[in-house]
């Protein structure tokens, strides 16, 4: 061991001489601070700090409108439980981003087959809100597909990895089969939106991975036909789209956040000054993007979108040049998870996509779904840990774009 490397204790010697390491232990800080993404980093509080005051403007039309005759909840009731549970998600955020690659690995896969199982038991055992079961409690009440989200990345990854130790294994009929089953199991609660989320991001992670045009065609062509399959068959998918489609009437939700959203012009009413926002439900989960466009103003929901787009272009700049597969699918798989939900939310509050009932991450009001995201960002920062003074001899997702290009261009005529 060399003078500038900092000595990496053994399982088990920290906790019994914990005096000795507690220099290592600022060591490891140090390089923890030194490999992570600090601009990804950066990105994601800016988000959270614009949760914390967009929470504090929705909070008072929420308590308002879930207030009864009986429980009269303070105007900041939302907010500062928001608080309380950004503190638990920034803890958890930390701590995920501490874990080695392997460490990210492992409890990834382990998360994301006990969140399967947990996905079985809702039918059974789910509590049902609004007419939909997709609630288990267990002393607090939580959605088993928030914190399958991370997994699921997680896991596609580590199967498609399989095919370097054997190129003969059926690894995207193994993925495709998982997807298949978590889509089945949340059309019975019924959840299309989380469905159409999980979609896009096994589609994204096999794109990656390198199927062939033709089979994406048949998948795509598969998908269209479930989707089809989904309006005919399911009365809730069928309302929402034809209310959609049909442009809705000023009591739809869409139609309210998009009244919301527009109210405020460029910069917005002010701080607690909006109005449309009382007649908004889930004014500080599903629609807050709205309530920050009439208090704020449309320049902050623009800041809003370019930071999330910022947020992508980061994780591909980082995952340009890596050499290893499994970071490479999880972390373009964890990325879509997390920005692909956010901008269904936003499309939905600006009328161009049918109602899902998503929040928007890092922005929106919370308990378990807030701790979910911050655990998906944790992994995700994990999962991109680098070391800078490494160069990378093979470039990662450079290589594929450009092997694909070169594919395609042999096989022209």
């Amino acid at each position: 061991m060399s003078a500038t490397q900092p000595y990496i204790p053994r399982s088990g010697e920290r906790a019994a001489n914990p005096d000795r390491f507690r220099g290592s232990r600022t060591a490891e800080l140090k390089i923890w601070w030194r490999e992570i993404d600090r601009v990804l980093l950066f990105l994601v509080l800016a988000l959270m700090a614009i949760g914390t005051a967009a929470v504090a403007a929705a909070s008072p039309a929420s308590a308002d409108r879930l207030s009864t005759a009986e429980v009269r909840l303070p105007e900041l009731y939302f907010y500062w439980a928001h608080l309380r549970w950004q503190f638990v998600g920034l803890f958890v955020l930390f701590g995920a981003s501490m874990l080695t690659v392997d460490n990210a690995r492992r409890i990834g896969v382990l998360l994301a087959a006990a969140m399967l199982f947990a996905l079985l038991l809702v039918p059974v055992l789910g509590h049902e809100v609004n007419g939909a079961k997709r609630w288990i409690e267990v002393g607090m009440r939580f959605q088993p597909s928030e914190f399958l989200k991370p997994g699921f990345a997680i896991a596609l990854a580590w199967i498609i990895t399989w095919r370097l130790r054997d190129p003969n294994l059926p690894v995207i009929a193994m993925v495709t089969g998982i997807m298949g089953l978590i889509g089945a199991l949340l059309m019975l609660q019924p959840n299309l939106g989380e469905a159409i989320l999980f979609g896009g991001v096994w589609f994204v992670m096999i794109l990656i991975a390198g199927v062939s045009v033709q089979r994406i065609a048949v998948l795509m062509g598969t998908g269209i036909a479930a989707l089809t399959a989904t309006y005919f068959l399911y009365d809730n998918a069928r309302h929402r789209i034809d209310s959609f489609l049909g442009g809705g009437t000023a009591f739809d939700q869409v139609d309210l956040a998009e009244r919301t959203l527009l109210a405020g012009g460029w910069t917005g009413s002010g701080l607690w000054l909006g109005v449309r926002k009382m007649n908004l439900p889930e004014a500080h989960t599903d629609y807050i993007f709205s309530v920050i466009g009439e208090e704020f103003g449309l320049l902050v929901c623009a800041v809003i979108v370019l930071l999330y787009l910022a947020i992508v272009v980061r994780v591909l700049v980082r995952l340009a040049d890596e050499e290893n597969l499994f970071v490479l699918l999880a972390g373009a798989g964890l990325v879509t998870q997390i920005t692909g939900q956010a901008f269904i939310n936003i499309l939905v509050n600006l009328q161009l996509f049918p109602s899902k009932g998503m929040t928007l991450p890092l922005v929106s009001y919370g308990g378990s779904s807030t701790i979910a995201v911050c655990l998906c960002v944790g992994l995700l920062i994990a999962i991109t840990r680098r070391n800078p003074f490494l160069t990378r001899e093979t470039p990662g997702l450079r290589a594929i774009l450009s092997d694909r290009l070169i594919a395609e261009e042999r096989t022209r005529p």
